[in-house]
């Protein structure tokens, strides 16, 4: 395991147990965990984009914040629905923020998840061409934007222009280089992540996927995981590829802990629908003493294969807390799983 980071899906609601009321608690109680997070050693910190939610939902804004006010940390998200995106426009907001950072953006994308409202896309503009599905929507404005990150000129100069222009065709600006090389796909099936691969992205793979096989949800990911490393190796891409898996654990070392989550890990996996007719795995949560989590983690297949692991956190409760659940894992457990 090289690389661990926090994966945090930004929830607020004016409710007594949190610490996060609003949307702006959230905001800044996000740039504050991201700069803590750098502090105890932490590799990444991600977030979750849910629209229609109170959740987090515009990254850049909070991305640049935070490349700002960090220096080492890897920024990125888990994942952007490209069902609701501009291509070009993102093209812009990212580069931006990735310049800013210093080139630590690690992007994920996807073509989306069930949402809060009825094809919220189409609210954003948005809706497939005739004979397509949304699916195809999200996948076909993620190539769009991977091809213009390239940083190539496609665009017709005005003979009269208001600025000087380069010479040729003009591309999109701000443009970094190598941030190409740092978009990840979150692959919902075994048929995507090798797409995925197709195409050059990283892998993301969260705490569900779509049931293929019935076997136990780690396995069915470190399966995924695999396929997508000999579809990369069989397209011949130069750079070496990257795999994250989400999880939630959670080291139980004080009685606060206990009461927040020693239940959780009696918990079990669990199949369900995400969306009609497609039957998925939820992977269960882990939560015990250091010393058991060890031995449950080293079980599990995907977290072997990948080389990030990304921690789900509970941000409602706070910052300084958070902290505490990030501490005890890089302190306790995270070495034995061979991080550093």
């Amino acid at each position: 395991m090289k690389n661990i980071g926090f994966l945090s899906f930004g929830h607020w609601s004016n409710h007594p147990a949190y610490q996060t009321h609003t949307a702006g608690d959230t905001l800044l109680q996000s740039i504050d965990l991201a700069v803590a997070a750098e502090e105890i050693g932490l590799d990444g910190a991600y977030f979750r984009v849910h629209h229609f939610a109170r959740q987090l939902a515009s990254p850049f804004p909070l991305l640049s914040a935070i490349g700002a006010k960090t220096n080492k940390i890897e920024i990125g998200t888990g994942v952007i629905d490209m069902r609701y995106e501009n291509p070009l426009y993102m093209v812009e907001d990212a580069g931006a923020a990735d310049l800013i950072s210093g080139g630590r953006l690690q992007l994920g994308i996807s073509r989306g998840s069930p949402e809060q409202v009825i094809e919220g896309w189409r609210y954003f503009g948005y809706a497939p061409a005739d004979g397509e599905t949304d699916a195809d929507l999200g996948r076909k404005n993620a190539l769009e934007f991977l091809d213009k990150l390239k940083g190539k000129g496609f665009a017709q100069p005005n003979p009269n222009p208001m600025f000087p222009n380069p010479p040729g065709l003009l591309r999109l600006e701000p443009y970094s280089k190598g941030l190409r090389e740092r978009i990840w796909w979150g692959a919902g099936s075994n048929v995507t992540a090798v797409w995925a691969a197709e195409q050059g992205m990283n892998l993301q793979s969260s705490t569900l996927k779509f049931d293929e096989s019935g076997k136990p949800f780690h396995i069915q990911q470190a399966e995924q995981i695999r396929l997508y490393k000999e579809a990369w190796k069989k397209a011949g891409h130069k750079h070496e590829p990257r795999v994250s898996v989400s999880r939630s654990i959670f080291a139980l070392v004080n009685e606060q802990d206990r009461y927040y989550f020693g239940q959780q890990g009696k918990a079990a996996d669990s199949f369900g629908y995400i969306e009609p007719g497609t039957r998925a795995v939820f992977g269960k949560s882990y939560a015990a003493e250091p010393d058991q989590l060890i031995k449950e983690l080293a079980n599990d297949e995907a977290i072997q294969e990948a080389d990030t692991l990304l921690l789900t956190i509970p941000n409602t409760l706070g910052v300084d807390y958070n902290i505490h659940v990030l501490s005890a894992i890089l302190e306790h457990v995270a070495p034995a799983l061979g991080w550093r």
